[in-house]
């Protein structure tokens, strides 16, 4: 069997090159593999490429033009926004995913958990006034709350979005979800959750958290409307996507005293620029996009993306399609 040329584009602040040549590793025995860190770094290599293995870096129309080889393009993740989807289409070049493998979930789920706390405890300004010498509690105490009884919104009820909804049932909470379609009725079972709209869900949620992926139609799911339909008490978590909400409108509601907290470990764009008003809004615990590198999950990630590829070199279909060759309509 021949081998197959496979590019590995993983930039920088997922680990670079060093990361890079862990994943080629894995590889070694199928494949030819380069390493770079932007999938234009190496014209010829991109030319050559008929794989492309991408981790958050972005796979646009003029690389898949560059590329007339390519078969496939293989995201490290659960998301895919940063590859031009059409293009692919265009191109007959299949783009995968990770989302089935739930190599994701649990990680995004107690990082979701995390700013929750954070915000429901004001862990963060507790901290930082009494490093500076401020007891702060009774400045703190009438903003403190408990999450047991109180309404967890999911929006997004995928393979992470139900691994938050099962550890809500840990700390006795109401969960419910909307997604564009129902899910079935044993995960309903499993996770305790309850379908709904998304607007209904954001006025009843005490807090909610994001778990949707983002295309065309979830772009600014959360815009300054839908914010306004949320509680003066409510906590909004987003680990899933910058874009999916509008963080201006975000910040004005946090500045305005509309809501009460956020919890944000994604942005738009990432890093975010220093003059980026959510970074000086109040009330907001700010990670960056830590939710899914930890160390037993990058290697769960890696080891699901490389076997989807494996699964290419062999000629069978791989797992999670989401366009070209197989994406399912």
């Amino acid at each position: 069997m021949s081998r197959k040329n496979v590019l590995a584009v993983i930039p920088p602040q997922v680990g670079g090159r060093e990361a890079g040549s862990a994943l080629a590793g894995l590889l070694a025995d199928r494949a030819h593999v380069t390493v770079v860190e932007s999938a234009g770094e190496d014209p010829g290599a991109l030319a050559a490429a008929q794989v492309i293995i991408t981790a958050l870096s972005p796979v646009g129309a003029d690389h898949l033009r560059a590329a007339p080889l390519l078969e496939l393009v293989q995201c490290v993740g659960h998301g895919h926004d940063h590859v031009d989807l059409a293009a692919a289409e265009r191109h007959a070049v299949t783009v995968c995913t990770i989302a089935s493998s739930g190599a994701e979930g649990n990680s995004v789920a107690e990082h979701a958990f995390a700013l929750i706390l954070a915000c429901a405890k004001r862990i963060v300004p507790a901290h930082t006034a009494l490093a500076a010498g401020d007891w702060a509690l009774p400045r703190l105490r009438p903003h403190l709350t408990e999450l047991a009884g109180k309404t967890l919104g999911v929006v997004g009820l995928g393979h992470i979005g139900r691994d938050v909804a099962r550890k809500a049932a840990a700390f006795d909470m109401n969960v419910l979800y909307s997604s564009p379609r129902r899910a079935p009725r044993d995960v309903e079972e499993r996770t305790g959750a309850r379908w709904t709209g998304l607007e209904e869900l954001l006025r009843a949620s005490d807090v909610v958290t994001l778990h949707a992926p983002l295309n065309d139609g979830t772009r600014h799911l959360l815009d300054a409307r839908r914010l306004a339909l949320l509680k003066p008490t409510a906590v909004v978590v987003n680990t899933a996507r910058g874009p999916l909400i509008d963080q201006d409108a975000l910040a004005a509601a946090l500045e305005d005293g509309r809501i009460a907290a956020a919890g944000i470990d994604v942005f738009d764009p990432e890093p975010p620029p220093p003059g980026s008003r959510l970074l000086g809004a109040p009330n907001v615990v700010l990670t960056p996009h830590a939710g899914a590198v930890t160390r037993e999950t990058l290697v769960r990630i890696a080891l699901a993306a490389v076997e989807n590829v494996r699964r290419h070199l062999d000629g069978a279909e791989p797992h999670d399609v989401v366009a070209g060759p197989g994406a399912t309509r």
